[in-house]
């Protein structure tokens, strides 16, 4: 049980999709201006990435391997997220109007998500069983759902802060970005 919670809290802090490998960062910039927004995208892209790590991995396990298929697991993976983004996608149309016009673009982005598709090789990469894929899983949607959480925590603080003109707008967005990373990266050695 313990490797399972150390696993989680590696996914969610110490190997974090946005502050440590540079995943997700067009959604982390542009859906963090507000805090209602960011955390629509976080909670249906951590939908996204739990659904699409516990489809992906049998599917590659017992379809393609047996198959000789494994050189195609990026399209493959990027189908099965793909349909899983329609299906998000009809469900907020349906039952959030507002979340879902709110989010626009970057809802159909979510297909394209280097986090889901960097969550879902992972699991495979390391050679994590079924379990140990979910919990992955788990824990890098909870880390990219903190990280836009924080930045448009930071963000809102940015707006009200005296910002010299040549730092207004998205370079100070990058050196805050930069600094939380630092932040993230201080937890580097808290789990092997």
């Amino acid at each position: 049980m313990s490797d399972m919670i150390q696993l989680f809290i590696k996914s969610a802090i110490v190997d974090n999709v946005v502050f440590i490998q540079y995943l997700a960062i067009c959604p982390f910039i542009g859906m963090t201006s507000e805090t209602g927004k960011a955390t629509g995208m976080g909670l249906a892209t951590t939908f996204v990435i739990i659904l699409a790590t516990a489809v992906t991995w049998p599917l590659y396990k017992f379809v393609m391997i047996p198959l000789g298929l494994e050189f195609l697991q990026t399209l493959f993976f990027i189908l099965v997220i793909a349909s899983l983004v329609q299906l998000v996608e009809f469900y907020l149309k349906k039952s959030a109007p507002g979340l879902y016009s709110s989010m626009g673009v970057y809802l159909a982005l979510i297909t394209t998500n280097c986090a889901v598709l960097g969550v879902t090789i992972n699991c495979i990469g390391k050679n994590y069983n079924y379990g140990q894929s979910i919990i992955y899983a788990l824990g890098a949607a909870a880390g990219f759902l903190l990280s836009m959480v924080i930045m448009s925590g930071v963000r809102s603080r940015i707006k009200t802060a005296r910002i010299p003109a040549s730092f207004k707008g998205t370079p100070i967005l990058y050196i805050a970005a930069g600094l939380l990373s630092l932040a993230f990266l201080g937890f580097k050695g808290l789990i092997k």
